[in-house]
């Protein structure tokens, strides 16, 4: 979500509660984002003033949106248009690998629609992992496409290469969260990708033409796992570090092996 002021993504915006608007942590105070509702907060801060004394006074700001019913999962109109656009999006990357049908081997339609259900589902399967475990726990969490992110997969989607880069947006969370409630809602996408890849390396074994698809799909999950869980700036790996480093280390060193016993096989695809 962008804060309303300087228009930069945030993932854990602040309410203002006189003007309802979403700001970022420089500019979350009224003073900060010039509030339409000026008059009501220092109407606010007065009477607190007179209430508690002025040692006492403590400005109140709500953290994001606030909860709603625990365990409602529930998808809205705007976030459903964003989900569609970002599936296509995937799909079309799934379907580009068609191009390497003539050296890889694999009828045309059985490649193009086994990568698109293979990329496809890891993109979505992890986004909506971290969705429905903040919505279980009250918290306001939707889907929204990034400009960026979009134009990167749609660049990825005509390139003819192995290797893709699918980032057309990212669930954004907001709410009063604990530590141990953002790191929950934060492991459970990497999650979903070292599932993904250990059920696709076992795939891989099957002796089918297309085994190099399942190849690839247990080297994606297994990058975008080891990606996100880098403990740095706003990655899942940051918030899982500081909640429990135990969790961390092992989800990190799961997604490491994985991500090295797919490119192992990815070595000894045919065209390698």
């Amino acid at each position: 979500m962008k804060c309303r002021k300087c228009g930069k993504e945030t993932f854990l915006p602040f309410r203002c509660p006189y003007c309802g608007d979403q700001f970022c942590t420089d500019h979350r105070l009224p003073e900060n984002h010039n509030c339409t509702r000026m008059d009501l907060a220092r109407a606010q801060r007065q009477e607190d003033a007179v209430l508690q004394g002025p040692t006492s006074y403590e400005y109140k700001v709500t953290y994001g949106m606030p909860r709603r019913t625990r365990g409602r999962v529930y998808f809205s109109p705007k976030e459903l248009k964003h989900l569609a656009v970002a599936v296509l999006l995937v799909i079309g990357v799934g379907v580009s690998y068609i191009f390497f049908t003539g050296s890889l081997g694999g009828d045309l339609l059985l490649v193009a629609s086994v990568s698109a259900a293979i990329f496809t589902s890891s993109f979505a399967i992890h986004e909506i992992a971290h969705k429905v475990t903040a919505q279980r726990r009250g918290l306001w969490a939707e889907f929204r496409l990034t400009l960026w992110g979009s134009v990167l997969t749609a660049i990825f989607m005509i390139l003819p290469v192995a290797f893709k880069i699918i980032s057309p947006g990212a669930v954004m969370v907001s709410g009063p969260a604990s530590m141990d409630e953002i790191g929950k809602i934060s492991i459970a996408g990497p999650t979903t990708n070292i599932i993904l890849s250990s059920a696709l390396i076992a795939a891989a074994f099957a002796p089918t033409p297309i085994r190099w698809i399942f190849v690839i799909g247990a080297l994606f999950n297994g990058y975008i796992a080891v990606f996100n869980l880098i403990p740095i700036g706003i990655l899942d790996g940051f918030k899982i570090f500081n909640w429990n480093k135990t969790i961390w280390a092992l989800a990190f060193a799961a997604s490491i092996a994985l991500t090295a016993i797919a490119y192992l096989l990815f070595l000894s695809l045919p065209m390698f």
